[in-house]
């Protein structure tokens, strides 16, 4: 049986199959086989199945349908990256909030893992979904002189999604090079944060936060359950005096108001990480975020810039448009 290149299969067609064309189809959409697979089975070149296959949608053997909700979670993630100028966009399926940080944790790890290059400097931050991102992350082939490296102090607070540990945990789920920030996240002065950072080892590691390539990160609210209380990132004092001056978001460990502004202080001058001007500039920022507490802080943080590529939920973005 000649395919649309003449080139005729060398293997018996099995009964069942009228022609080459429709056991190639049948190979290819049940059987789940490589296109290289099934060109050494009929004894073809793989530009001949790839012409098998299409004369296959022609001849209506195969038909390919998208699910109405893989339809609408497509067409939701493209009106997200209209609405919020975003290079990428993808959105999951809702169930329970309960699971929500782990799924997005999930999803994310696929975008990322899409993403990554040879010779890439990723920055990480923390949290429970930036942890559930690190813990699912696989490559689907082995990559050459990566980096994992911390983008913000040590926290004394949860050490279930510390900065250290998300970082730890991505660099050796991807065979990377891992680089901690030997500092905590908060200082006592600024003078004292001046003279650490004056420190030779600590320049060379911000350094190496400068110059990441790729960051990934999560969006926190300020409320009374918000992962940054339970981080110790500040005091609750100083996390009230942040709300009463407008702060609605954490990102990084840095407060931003409704706009996506930073909302500044003197916490903030001694804290040791990247700053959000700083984050802006790194070429790759991927966000993972989502929950109807949260909408607010990501409206601010996708209005603002600070994202490139999101990853959410099917009802959190549908609540980011309609607002």
């Amino acid at each position: 049986m000649s395919g649309k290149n003449g080139e005729e299969s060398g293997a018996q067609v099995p009964t069942e199959f009228d022609d080459a064309i429709m056991w190639a189809a049948w190979l290819y959409y049940a059987d789940q086989m490589t296109q290289s697979e099934i060109a050494k089975t009929l004894k073809v070149s793989r530009a001949t199945i790839v012409n098998y296959l299409q004369e296959a949608r022609e001849r209506g053997i195969v038909s390919v349908n998208i699910s109405p909700a893989a339809g609408s979670r497509t067409s939701i993630a493209r009106a997200l990256m209209e609405r919020f100028g975003l290079e990428g966009a993808f959105v999951i399926p809702s169930t329970d909030d309960a699971s929500l940080a782990e799924r997005l944790g999930d999803a994310g790890a696929r975008v990322l893992a899409d993403q990554i290059a040879d010779g890439d400097t990723i920055g990480v931050a923390w949290g429970r979904t930036v942890l559930a991102a690190a813990d699912r992350i696989a490559l689907a082939r082995p990559l050459r002189n990566l980096t994992v490296v911390q983008v913000s102090g040590s926290s004394t607070g949860e050490p279930e999604f510390s900065p250290e540990l998300c970082t730890s945990l991505l660099s050796n789920r991807i065979h990377a090079r891992c680089v901690n920030l030997l500092a905590p996240a908060v200082l006592s002065t600024r003078a004292l944060k001046a003279a650490l950072l004056a420190e030779p080892i600590l320049q060379k590691q911000m350094e190496l936060v400068h110059s990441a390539n790729r960051i990934l990160f999560g969006v926190g609210d300020i409320g009374p359950r918000a992962t940054v209380r339970v981080a110790c990132i500040a005091s609750n004092e100083e996390l009230d005096d942040y709300v009463a001056r407008g702060a609605v978001a954490v990102i990084i460990g840095r407060f931003i108001d409704a706009h996506g502004k930073p909302v500044g202080g003197d916490h903030d001058e001694r804290m040791v990480g990247i700053t959000l001007d700083e984050l802006m500039q790194v070429p790759s920022r991927l966000c993972l975020a989502g929950g109807a507490t949260k909408l607010a802080a990501i409206t601010a943080t996708l209005n603002a810039g600070y994202a490139t590529h999101f990853v959410t939920d099917m009802k959190t973005a549908e609540a980011l448009l309609s607002r």
